[in-house]
C-alpha cells in the first residue's frame, strides 16, 4: 500500500535509527552494503523518510531478520547466501498512469540476468515472480511513498536465491541457481550486476517502449497457454492462462473468461 506519512517526528526517528542502529560494511555512492537487518526494504524507506535518499541508491543485506514476502507473507533467506536488495527509485512519469509498466520493467529486468545464468527454462510468474521450471528462484516487492497524489518514490525489494540449497517447510517450492547449475556463486557480485541493470533499464524510459514491456512480460509469462488451479476464496478450479493486461490483471479462460487482480487468486500445486 501507498506510504503517506511524512511527519516530522519520523524524519526525526529514521535519522536517529540510521545514525544509531546499524553497521554498514562497505559503501559506494549508490550501493550499501549491510551486516544485518529487520528488511532491506524498511531500511530503504527509512532513509527515504529522513531525506538521505538518492534516486537509484541501493541496500544489500547479508542477512534480514524480518524479511518482507507480499502482503501476509514473510521472506525467508540464510544469511550470507542469497541477494537480498533494495533500491530506492524515483519512477519517471511515464510510469504515473501505468503502473503496472514500472512493476513489469523491473521483473523483467530481473528475469532477464537470472535467466542469463540458469537457462532457459526460467519464467516470470504473475504477478513478479522468478520461476525455473516450476519452483520458485526469487521474488519482488514494490513499496510505495506518494506525496499528496504523486508519487514519489519506489522502494523495489528484491530476493533471489542463490546459494542456498536447504529450505523450510513454507518452502516447498523454491530453487536456488546453485541447485540450477551446481555452482557456487557471489551473492554480491551478481546484486551489482542487478541493481546496474535495473537502473539501466528504467533510464529515459518513453511512453513508445511501454507495449514492447507488455508483449515480453506475456512472452515469458509461467503457463502462459496452459491449464492451471488456482483457488480463490477457497474455492478450486482449472483454468488456462491467457495473458496478462495492461493493468496488471491475469487474464484466464475456461468455460467463460477470467480476470484477477493481484491478491485475489493464488496457484496451487501438486505439494500444496
Amino acid at each position: 500500500m501507498p506510504d503517506k506519512l511524512n511527519s516530522c517526528s519520523l524524519q526525526l526517528y529514521s535519522k536517529v535509527l540510521f545514525l544509531c542502529h546499524l553497521i554498514i560494511l562497505k559503501s559506494t555512492e549508490m550501493l550499501s552494503i549491510l551486516d544485518s537487518v529487520d528488511s532491506t526494504n524498511n531500511y530503504a524507506m527509512g532513509m527515504i523518510h529522513a531525506d538521505l535518499a538518492k534516486d537509484g541508491m541501493a541496500w544489500f543485506a547479508r542477512q534480514q531478520t524480518a524479511g518482507k514476502g507480499q502482503p501476509g507473507k514473510i521472506w525467508e533467506s540464510s544469511a550470507g547466501q542469497n541477494i537480498l536488495l533494495s533500491i530506492a527509485i524515483k519512477p519517471a512519469e511515464v510510469f504515473f498512469q501505468n503502473q503496472f509498466y514500472f512493476n513489469a520493467a523491473v521483473t523483467l529486468a530481473c528475469f532477464d540476468l537470472f535467466k542469463s545464468y540458469a537457462g532457459d527454462e526460467t519464467s516470470i510468474k504473475w504477478p513478479n515472480d522468478i520461476y525455473w521450471r516450476d519452483r520458485k528462484a526469487g521474488g519482488i516487492l514494490i513499496e510505495n511513498k506518494l506525496m499528496g497524489e504523486t508519487w514519489k518514490w519506489a522502494v523495489v525489494g528484491i530476493g533471489i536465491n542463490i546459494n542456498q540449497t536447504s529450505f523450510s517447510k513454507r518452502q516447498v517450492n523454491a530453487v536456488s541457481l546453485k541447485q540450477i547449475t551446481g555452482k557456487e556463486w557471489d551473492p554480491m557480485l551478481i546484486a551489482k550486476e542487478l541493481h546496474e541493470l535495473i537502473l539501466f533499464r528504467l533510464k529515459d524510459f518513453s511512453q513508445d517502449r511501454l507495449n514492447e514491456i507488455l508483449v515480453r512480460y506475456n512472452e515469458n509469462l509461467y503457463k502462459k497457454d496452459q491449464i492451471v488451479r488456482l483457488k480463490q476464496d477457497g474455492a478450486l478450479f482449472e483454468t488456462r492462462i491467457k495473458a496478462v493486461n495492461e493493468s496488471g490483471e491475469l487474464q484466464t479462460i475456461d468455460n467463460i473468461e477470467r480476470k484477477f487482480r493481484h491478491g485475489e487468486v493464488e496457484f496451487v500445486f501438486q505439494h500444496s
